[in-house]
């Protein structure tokens, strides 16, 4: 099975969900705009790259920690290249994201965005990793998902100062996940 860009967007809010969070199948297609039998393939494909335990109700899938760090530093970039467009009306990405944008100036040069027509920014479009992603963020704000998407987008995207600080910043959001395991 060949992972797709989906799985990886459904692994960022399995990563992002707190563990005491009750959620479905459903629910998780519901925030991520997406259909119940995507969630299911996602999950099947993301089990079968080694990326999350089986489900096995009442266990749901659990990210592997290890395994998420190791696709995300070292094989996400050429798996899921970035491609940048045109100037867009859009949700702020990758060095422009919440964990970056303090750390990385800009200048004068317009700042990476998800195309969204709703979005409040201008800047140069960044196709994000599933088209429904924009729409999710922005009728399901989620500031963890959003930010460990934003990374990954650093990752896929940035100078080498962007993928370096993007790839420390995963590190230790994967990292404390492992504390809570």
């Amino acid at each position: 099975m060949i992972i797709k860009p989906q799985d990886i967007v459904v692994l960022a809010k399995l990563l992002a969900q707190p563990d005491d969070k009750h959620w479905s199948q459903y629910s998780l297609a519901s925030e991520l705009c997406l259909s119940p039998s995507q969630i299911n393939s996602a999950f099947k494909r993301l089990v079968s790259a080694g990326l999350i335990t089986p489900y096995q109700p009442p266990n749901k899938p659990q990210p592997i920690i290890q395994a998420c760090e190791e696709f995300f530093i070292h094989a996400l970039k050429y798996i899921f290249p970035a491609k940048l467009g045109e100037i867009a009306r859009g949700v702020p990405t990758s060095y422009s994201g919440p964990s970056l944008k303090e750390q990385i100036v800009a200048g004068s040069d317009p700042v990476p965005v998800w195309p969204y027509g709703e979005g409040k920014e201008r800047g140069v479009a960044l196709k994000p990793l599933y088209p429904s992603v924009p729409e999710s963020i922005s009728k399901y704000p989620d500031l963890e998902f959003y930010d460990l998407l934003t990374l990954i987008d650093a990752i896929r995207s940035g100078r080498a100062r962007e993928k370096q600080l993007a790839i420390q910043k995963i590190s230790e959001v994967l990292k404390s996940k492992l504390n809570f395991e």
